[in-house]
């Protein structure tokens, strides 16, 4: 049985019982009006749910992204901070600070998805930005691929 479902006879149980106290009421009568106004309840609530969701949802942005890499971070900065300093240039899709896999301690540096165009923004104006007490260092995210690339050039060459 659904969740919903459930809590929607629970509620169509305790309406009718409400609405049976009213003494010209049947007790059928009153249970499809107790079904008919948890009805109404659920769906408003779940509607309201649905457009919490889409307006969270589209938050993100989905135009075209660029990922930042941002070194020298603070060891004890938070997500919500970066993401707070970055979305003052442009919409951030995503922040992800780099955590060492045996000790789970921040390493210092941590990647940036946000818009294109706020990010452009965001490295002219915090690359060699002090952020709580430490220079920041924020440069275009080289993706695996290139770097993989690079090697093989360079592995060619000599």
């Amino acid at each position: 049985m659904q969740k919903s479902f459930a809590i929607i006879l629970i509620v169509a149980v305790i309406g009718a019982f409400a609405i049976f106290q009213i003494p010209a009421v049947p007790a059928y009568a009153a249970f499809i009006i107790g079904m008919v106004l948890a009805t109404l309840v659920m769906s408003m609530s779940s509607t309201t749910t649905a457009t919490a969701a889409t307006q969270e949802s589209d938050g993100q942005y989905s135009g075209p992204t660029m990922t930042l890499y941002v070194g020298n971070l603070p060891y004890r900065v938070h997500e919500g901070e970066v993401k707070a300093l970055f979305g003052e240039y442009g919409p951030v899709n995503s922040v992800r600070l780099v955590r060492d896999r045996k000790t789970g301690r921040r390493k210092g540096f941590g990647f940036v998805e946000m818009s294109e165009s706020g990010a452009k923004k965001a490295m002219n104006k915090l690359n060699d930005f002090s952020f709580q007490e430490r220079t920041l260092k924020v440069r275009e995210a080289k993706t695996q691929d290139n770097e993989a690339k690079e090697r093989n050039t360079a592995a060619a060459v000599d």
